[in-house]
């Protein structure tokens, strides 16, 4: 729905002020036609999520009966063995450092990758489609698959754990770092391509200036979701806490678990908490 019409807008100075007419943002049927096709689209979406659910096996009744299993597993895993809790700086640090790197590489590949991949800065259309085409191969790859991959090429450790957030991020921040250039306007743009820019001074001064805000946000969202990958990266022996958070489990061990699970919610908790405050002192900066 859109904002208020100007008639609302003009009604807000009457009696009735605290009522506001909005309109639907596409045009509402008005003939038996419209109207058929409208209730087609109900139906279809209707039986596309009925067709789903089928397909996901989606049983509330059997939800239901498993809950005793998942009341017996939490009760086991409680209290958290805090005892273990010096064990864990080490692997906490680890994680953190993975994530690190794996943004920082990927970020640092992205940059040059999503000026090949801006539509209105790229005006070779085989070499954009062929960019746009790497980057969704990229991101389409798991980064459980590629740590698998790179564990098998460099062995256990961090290192392939930053591999593969690095090459799942190039794919992803690649993405976006394209889509924020191609919204930016190109009336700079042509003003410095009048004044004979060449190409890296229109990047410098006319494409950065517009998505620096962007992309750093994006930045920090990306080591977000990396510092829960690399988590996660740890079970198939890509360091962090995912390696003690995988071995509590398979020796039984629960309350070991439960250990874990707070560490790593409370690093993404501070994470989040840090990546929030330097996107409103970005914000503000911007605004003042």
């Amino acid at each position: 729905m859109s904002g208020p019409t100007p008639g609302a807008a003009a009604a807000a100075n009457g009696p009735h002020s605290s009522y506001h007419d909005y309109v639907w943002t596409g045009a509402r049927p008005l003939t038996m036609r419209a109207w058929v096709g409208c209730l087609a689209a109900v139906v279809a979406v209707a039986w596309l999520l009925a067709w789903s659910a089928r397909g996901t096996e989606l049983s509330w009744s059997e939800l239901s009966s498993g809950l005793p299993q998942i009341g017996d597993f939490l009760g086991r895993s409680f209290p958290p063995n805090w005892s273990i809790l010096n064990r864990l700086i080490a692997p906490a640090i680890e994680t953190i450092q993975i994530a690190i790197w794996g943004t920082l590489l990927g970020v640092l590949v992205a940059i040059p990758v999503s000026f090949l991949a801006a539509r209105n800065l790229n005006h070779n259309r085989i070499v954009y489609q062929t960019v746009r085409q790497l980057l969704n191969v990229t991101r389409s790859i798991n980064e459980l698959i590629l740590a698998l991959v790179f564990v098998s090429a460099v062995g256990l450790g961090p290192f392939p754990g930053v591999l593969a957030l690095a090459l799942h991020g190039i794919g992803m921040v690649g993405k976006f770092f394209a889509e924020s250039i191609e919204e930016i306007d190109d009336g700079p743009l042509e003003a410095l391509r009048a004044t004979g820019a060449r190409p890296l001074q229109v990047i410098v001064f006319g494409v950065l200036p517009q998505v620096i805000t962007a992309w750093i946000a994006t930045v920090l969202y990306r080591f977000e979701v990396n510092l829960r990958q690399a988590t996660v990266l740890g079970m198939v022996g890509a360091g962090g806490l995912g390696f003690e958070l995988i071995n509590s489990l398979k020796l039984f061990k629960y309350q070991d678990t439960a250990t874990c699970i707070v560490v790593v919610t409370l690093m993404v908790v501070a994470a989040d908490t840090l990546s929030s405050r330097l996107r409103r002192l970005i914000q503000d900066g911007r605004s003042h």
